[in-house]
């Protein structure tokens, strides 16, 4: 297992509503911990070997919104 914690900076985000729906696309990725979600940014954990940061930032852009890592 390789953990990592990423950060990143999310724009578009003005809600609580913003917020529950990236949490809900980070939520179907295998090997993910939510560690702080706010409108403009998300600290994630997540497992190198089952999901990549790309996916991450995919998964943030499915939601609505747009992503820097």
């Amino acid at each position: 297992m390789m953990v990592t914690e990423q950060t990143f900076r999310i724009s578009g985000m003005s809600c609580q509503h913003c917020v529950m729906a990236v949490r809900a696309e980070l939520a179907k990725l295998p090997g993910v911990e939510i560690r702080e979600l706010e409108v403009g940014r998300a600290t994630v954990r997540y497992d190198q070997t089952r999901v990549r940061g790309e996916d991450l930032v995919r998964a943030i852009r499915a939601a609505g919104y747009d992503v820097n890592a």
